[in-house]
């Protein structure tokens, strides 16, 4: 019975290390992003081809997960993981001696591999350091480490404008360097042969994972979830705000800012709870309460209502994130090494990330934002109605020990 699973509430060191440097990656990311569009404009390119620095950035994403799987397997997790921090690092320290558009928009290409090599292999980490029941309060943790980072780094970002283009490249390239010391150092004696290559650890295949009901459901739970939550709402909000609503693009910050308010309120409560109460109240619930928020943004007559749909859309992805994680943990298990699954998970979002915005837009070009957003709230709902009816995914983790 889950009420006799006895949870240690003192996490390793190791995973502390993982979720502190979660957040200085996101908040890096967030430090240079205001600077990377204006610094490609800088070197004389239109919108359209600064705007291509980021889709170098995600595509690479995209097309380098399967083989960082590969690489999980083959190396193991700490090195890969290493590895993905020190390109990420070594790349965006180039991007600061940048000469032309060229060269930018290759390091940011080579800053997606390491990116999708980081994110992979850390996931992998928290998974098989993480104790069986507590892996949603880890994966809560873990996402809040991300999102608070995320949340400071433009805002270190805007206030370090008047420093010059390049020295947020610089700042945070030294960041991620003194995270991967860091790192090396706590993992360098934890449990050798479950992080390193060439120990007598299986592999659970795509295809096996395949063959548990979790793990299809979750795949096309993260495509909604990059479609609705990454996608669309970074995308269409911020139109629907100015254009739409008549606001000021400041405005639109304040969307964006009060959806990750409410993510935050609950992102950690519900990774620890889903620990004792199962995976599936918090995904059914959450992508119903993403949903409703979604489909009130694009029904809302004015701000305020905007800015209250926006936060409850907010909570409802805080909801389902950490369960989401949660269950691609309670799909490998402790016992296995599982990449190329990881890198499935991963690319699902991404898809979703990559996809979303360019159909959703579309549909709300040639109808309207009401539509647009009342299908993105559809293909949630649709996520939910498939979690009704897969087993709970937490069951199998009552008999699975870390070896």
């Amino acid at each position: 019975m889950r009420d006799e699973v006895v949870i240690d509430r003192r996490l390793p060191v190791e995973i502390w290390v993982l979720i502190v440097s979660a957040f200085v990656v996101a908040l890096g990311y967030g430090l240079v992003a205001p600077a990377l569009p204006q610094f490609a404009r800088s070197f004389g390119v239109g919108i359209t081809a600064a705007s291509a620095i980021v889709s170098a950035f995600a595509g690479m994403r995209l097309l380098f997960a399967p083989i960082s799987g590969r690489l999980v397997q083959r190396l193991g997790e700490r090195t890969v993981y290493l590895s993905g921090l020190l390109i990420v690092a070594l790349s965006t320290g180039a991007c600061a001696l940048a000469q032309s558009y060229w060269e930018l928009i290759v390091l940011r290409a080579l800053g997606g591999i390491g990116s999708t090599m980081f994110t992979v292999s850390s996931l992998g980490l928290v998974i098989r350091l993480s104790r069986p029941g507590e892996r949603g309060r880890v994966s809560g943790l873990w996402s809040t480490g991300f999102l608070v980072g995320s949340l400071g780094g433009p805002l270190i970002g805007g206030a370090m404008a008047g420093l010059g283009l390049r020295l947020p490249f610089v700042i945070y390239a030294l960041a991620l360097l003194v995270a991967a010391f860091v790192v090396y150092r706590s993992l360098r004696g934890t449990r050798p042969e479950t992080l390193v290559a060439g120990a007598e650890v299986p592999v659970l295949s795509f295809r096996a994972a395949l063959a548990q009901p979790a793990y299809p459901a979750v795949l096309w739970s993260n495509f909604a979830n990059g479609v609705a939550v990454l996608g669309v709402r970074t995308a269409l909000v911020p139109l629907l705000v100015v254009e739409v609503l008549g606001q000021s693009r400041g405005q639109a910050g304040v969307a964006l800012t009060v959806f990750a308010a409410g993510n935050a309120a609950v992102l950690f409560a519900a990774g620890r709870v889903s620990d004792r109460l199962g995976r599936k109240p918090f995904l059914i619930t959450g992508t119903v309460v993403c949903a409703l928020g979604t489909l009130g943004v694009g029904l809302a007559p004015g701000l305020i209502w905007l800015l209250a749909a926006s936060f409850v859309a907010g909570l409802g992805s805080g909801l389902f994130s950490p369960a989401q994680q949660a269950t691609v943990a309670d799909v490998i298990g402790a016992r296995a090494r599982g990449g190329p699954v990881l890198a499935g998970y991963q690319m699902a979002g991404d898809l979703g990330t990559v996809l979303g915005p360019i159909a959703i837009g579309a549909l709300a070009q040639r109808v309207s934002f009401e539509a647009a957003l009342a299908v993105t709230a559809l293909l949630l709902l649709a996520a939910a109605a498939v979690w009704i009816v897969v087993p709970e995914p937490s069951r199998r983790a009552e008999t699975d020990a870390v070896p």
